[in-house]
């Protein structure tokens, strides 16, 4: 570890890419804060520090160099951080230069150890730190006698405004080089020195001025500055967005920089990135087109690819153009800029560009709603033709992911998904290998596999990235990782664990700022626990106001739910033509999951009626549906309704017998209200098989009577974990019924003071218990 760091001193090879050639282009080399940067190397050299703080502070050095000028403050407070006795040395060094006279600047720099003069210095004339102090003594040493002078007046400014209140006085944050010609290293003649006066040094500047910890100075920035923060910004976007800055920051930053240099492509392309976090279609599409309308103008391309570079720009902005178009839903625009592009490739006889054009439009045709299925596998058998696996990879992926809509078994999706993850692995792309995990996760959910699901989950969470991380950000603000928690938040909700779950979109709000582009999942997944809650509490007034902002970000959920509250509130009429709608909107969509849901809930309208013959074709539709895309959470609930519906015809014995096919995955993979309702019903089948009937003498089976007292027990203790005090009545009341036909006289008494204290609580009239599962 410390020789990668002593590499900033000792090897040559750390100056490629990161010191320009062109040294005496680059103006204001000397400020005071690259002077403070510089006391900072000579008390490194000059004081005893440990090698953890040596470490710390040799990793400090790259970015303090490249990064934009920071204010004394910021500067020592940084510095504070890895070696507090460094930072003191360079504030007392800073101290006797600005409280003293010039001479002592002038000291400063003469007995400065350099790689030139030294033989012991630690910085090697090549090295990063060698070349910075190179280029510091070569740019003061062309500096006239009035630059030296207004050099020194802007390190006192410098020194003093961290010291000075914004109350006292008009003092600001000084302006460090007033005029770029004034250190311009092109120029050795004095041509400003009868323009420097005590009045032009006091010059306030406005408060806008000065900055926070995470802005750049207003002022211009060289070019390697300006590439540092570019480069800077588009990593934290990419892998932590909320250490970079924040939108509008950024975006005033970015005005600011294309002030100076309006061809500067990558500040346009940053414009875009940026942009596209707050959804602003305008600006991100007009930043895109003034990339490549900058790189083509530029000559970049045409340099590196010679003829080729002004095609393939051409190209490439007409693909990037299409991807914009479909995040934001715009297919017609998107199918136009993606003709554009294929064409363009074709005259090229660009297969890379093509494969890419061929993976957006399959990917719009499944936006679109439409079967894409051989236009991706035509796109994996090409991508694997020319060696792109990444491209094949995510056909794949696509392909899975078609596969578990359309009833594909799990063992040949999970086989798919096992031979990308062998490709992922052998290319090392963790960005894959993040999606393949979100995706099994996913599957395994969809096929009510929760212990397999909160597997993936964790196992996704838990993975080490392979992408070299920089800046001290994680790799964890990608889709796959809010799919992931959002996943595990909605897996401890149903167990009943809201405390979990609050900790746990805590930190997806954090993560995920509401203005980001995964905002939306996290955002309907807190809605959803927040509606279920709501609903197993039967507080319908609190979860009534959820559906609209539901239908904002999801409109069939929203409608599914707005249908599941009119029918709680006894507005079956209204709810069954939504109901109606949604099921010939879903069958359009092809969306399985909805269509049997919409099934179940229709059937229980039916209930309302006392229709349950009328609800059994219905029910045993979506239980071949449910079985034939082996969607097994489904399926056992479409069991209860059928063992419900079989109990209310009379045949109890039949009803017990199919509830014994669903119990088992319901317990083991179950919410805690599926269980509860399951354990309920099973010992509402229990009584009935026993022969007991309500407020009625007669002999019946007391093992089942005993079972079906058991099987309450267990039901009230689910139900006791949801705070669900409406069926925590129905089983109070059923338990009061049975002690009594048993002649536990206690426990009866107990039971019906509970159902009563329940009753009076909920001041709502119990519906009957036979007529709801």
């Amino acid at each position: 570890m410390a020789s990668v760091h002593e590499s900033l001193y000792f090897n040559p090879m750390m100056t490629n890419g990161v010191v320009h050639a062109n040294v005496f282009g680059i103006k204001d080399w000397v400020t005071p804060y690259k002077i403070s940067v510089l006391a900072l190397l000579y008390e490194m050299t000059a004081s005893k520090i440990t090698l953890p703080e040596r470490r710390r502070l040799n990793k400090l050095i790259l970015p303090l160099q490249q990064g934009p000028d920071l204010t004394l403050g910021q500067f020592l407070q940084t510095v504070e951080e890895c070696c507090p006795q460094t930072a003191y040395a360079v504030k007392l060094r800073l101290h006797e230069m600005a409280d003293g006279e010039l001479k002592d600047m002038e000291y400063f720099f003469s007995t400065l150890p350099t790689p030139f003069t030294a033989f012991d210095s630690e910085a090697y004339k090549t090295s990063v730190v060698g070349l910075f102090m190179r280029h510091m003594l070569l740019a003061y040493n062309k500096l006239s006698f009035s630059q030296v002078y207004k050099l020194y007046k802007s390190l006192q400014h410098y020194y003093h405004s961290h010291y000075t209140k914004p109350t006292d006085g008009h003092m600001g944050l000084p302006a460090l080089v007033a005029d770029d010609s004034d250190m311009d290293l092109t120029s050795t003649e004095d041509t400003v020195g009868d323009r420097i006066g005590k009045d032009e040094m006091d010059t306030p500047l406005h408060a806008s001025e000065l900055r926070n910890d995470n802005t750049p100075s207003k002022g211009p920035l060289s070019q390697k500055q300006a590439e540092y923060f570019l480069a800077r910004q588009a990593y934290l976007l990419k892998n932590d967005e909320n250490k970079a800055l924040k939108p509008a920051a950024l975006q005033e930053e970015l005005n600011n920089m294309l002030k100076f240099n309006p061809d500067f492509a990558e500040a346009h392309y940053l414009n875009y990135l940026n942009s596209m976090r707050v959804q602003d279609i305008f600006l991100s599409a007009h930043s895109l087109l003034h990339y490549f309308d900058r790189l083509i103008l530029s000559g970049n391309e045409g340099k590196s690819n010679g003829d080729e570079g002004y095609g393939r720009s051409l190209r490439y902005a007409a693909l990037n153009l299409a991807s914009l178009h479909c995040r934001f839903g715009h297919y017609q625009q998107a199918d136009l800029a993606l003709q554009e592009a294929i064409r363009i490739a074709q005259e090229s006889n660009d297969h890379v560009c093509l494969q890419h054009c061929l993976s957006w439009l399959y990917t719009l045709e499944q936006m679109k709603g439409s079967d894409s299925t051989v236009l991706t596998e035509d796109s994996v058998k090409m991508a694997a033709h020319f060696c792109l696996p990444y491209l094949a990879s995510l056909g794949i992926q696509s392909l899975v992911q078609q596969g578990a809509t359309q009833g594909k078994t799990a063992h040949k999706l999970m086989d798919a998904l096992k031979d990308t993850d062998i490709l992922h692995w052998k290319h090392s792309l963790s960005e894959l290998i993040e999606i393949s995990l979100a995706q099994t996760t996913s599957i395994w959910r969809m096929y009510g596999k929760s212990t397999m699901a909160l597997q993936q989950a964790q196992l996704l969470l838990n993975m080490s990235s392979l992408e070299p991380v920089n800046f001290g950000v994680q790799q964890n603000n990608t889709e796959a990782f809010t799919v992931a928690l959002c996943h595990l938040a909605e897996l401890h909700a149903e167990q009943g664990l809201y405390f979990a779950v609050t900790e746990i979109l805590h930190h997806l709000k954090e993560q995920f700022p509401p203005h980001s582009q995964h905002a939306k999942l996290w955002m309907l997944c807190d809605l959803k626990i927040q509606f279920e809650r709501h609903m197993n509490e039967g507080k319908y007034h609190l979860a009534e106001p959820l559906v609209a902002a539901i239908s904002a970000l999801n409109r069939t959920e929203g409608l599914y739910r707005k249908a599941q509250v009119l029918k709680a509130l006894n507005r079956s009429t209204e709810a069954y033509s939504i109901l109606q709608r949604l099921q010939v909107h879903c069958e359009k969509t092809k969306c399985t999951e909805t269509v049997i849901r919409v099934m179940l809930a229709t059937a229980e309208l039916h209930w309302e009626s006392s229709g349950f013959s009328t609800a059994l074709p219905l029910l045993l539709q979506a239980l071949a549906l449910a079985r034939q895309h082996h969607l097994q959470s489904l399926a056992s609930e479409t069991i209860l309704h059928l063992a419900f519906s079989q109990l209310m015809l009379g045949v109890p014995e039949q009803a017990l017998n199919v509830l014994h096919e669903a119990i088992e995955p319901v317990l083991a993979h179950g919410a805690v209200i599926d269980k509860g309702r399951a354990l309920l019903l099973t010992a509402r089948c229990q009584m009935a098989v026993a022969g007991f009937r309500p407020n009625r003498q007669g002999q019946a089976d007391l093992h089942l009577a005993v079972l079906a007292v058991d099987t309450l027990n267990e039901a009230a203790a689910y139900f006791s974990k949801l705070s669900c005090k409406e069926r925590l009545r129905d089983v109070h009341y059923l338990q009061s019924q049975l002690h009594r036909s048993l002649g536990q006289i206690s426990q009866c008494n107990r039971s019906a003071m509970l159902f009563r204290l329940l009753d009076q609580e909920l001041q709502s009239p119990a519906p009957p218990v036979s007529m709801r599962l």
